[in-house]
């Protein structure tokens, strides 16, 4: 009865390690344009965030506050 036996795997080949990344040289002058550059997007990022308007108190919500109920106010 060996038509009931699981066959058998192969042998899985050796893991190789990963080869390491190459270093990342970065010049002073590349570093200060980054820099420019990150400082330019935060002060864009906090100037629109002053200019976006969220409330409750939108002229719907205003008139539901005001709406009479059933039973009185």
């Amino acid at each position: 009865m060996g038509f009931l036996k699981a066959p058998k795997m192969p042998a899985l080949p050796p893991v190789q390690p990963l080869p390491e990344p190459p270093a990342a040289e970065i010049s002073s002058e590349d570093k200060e344009r980054i820099a420019k550059e990150q400082a330019a997007i935060e002060r864009r990022r906090k100037g629109r965030k002053s200019t976006i308007l969220t409330s409750e108190l939108t002229p719907e919500a205003e008139a539901e506050i005001k709406k009479k109920s059933l039973l009185g106010e």
